[in-house]
């Protein structure tokens, strides 16, 4: 498990680098709900790892950015908080910069299926909601 501290630094770390919304890494985080050193089978047999639940179809592409073994990428990002945070807002700015906006963006980090992709960029709204981290239009009167 990591601190409150460590967690901090590597969720304004990574929004830094790739240019996202720390908020939005926090809401995504809340959603996803995953541990370091977890995986979750998928119905197509895929895995999701670590705290922000990366999808291991992933992998050959970070392994080869890395220049190590899928393996070693798969430990990296199930294992390693800040590595799997960072790899989160790597997909998040690459999913933004492919919809056209980091609102669609959200959605396309878990599916560019609408009937999927919709409903979880509302829980991951409602979750920075609950967090202090996005006024409603009702708070803003």
């Amino acid at each position: 498990m990591m601190s409150s501290s460590a967690l901090a630094t590597c969720i304004f770390l990574a929004a830094q680098t790739y240019g996202v919304p720390p908020a939005v890494l926090v809401g995504i985080l809340e959603v996803e709900g995953g541990k370091v050193g977890q995986e979750v089978r998928n119905t197509n047999n895929t895995y999701d790892l670590g705290p922000m639940q990366i999808n291991t179809i992933w992998l050959p592409e970070l392994a080869k950015h890395w220049g190590v073994s899928e393996a070693t990428a798969r430990r990296w990002v199930r294992d390693d908080g800040c590595v799997n945070i960072g790899v989160g807002a790597w997909i998040l700015r690459q999913k933004s910069e492919e919809a056209g906006s980091i609102y669609s963006g959200i959605a396309h980090y878990h599916s560019k299926t609408p009937r999927h992709g919709i409903p979880y960029r509302q829980r991951v709204f409602v979750a920075m909601q609950r967090k202090g981290l996005l006024k409603t239009q009702n708070s803003l009167r």
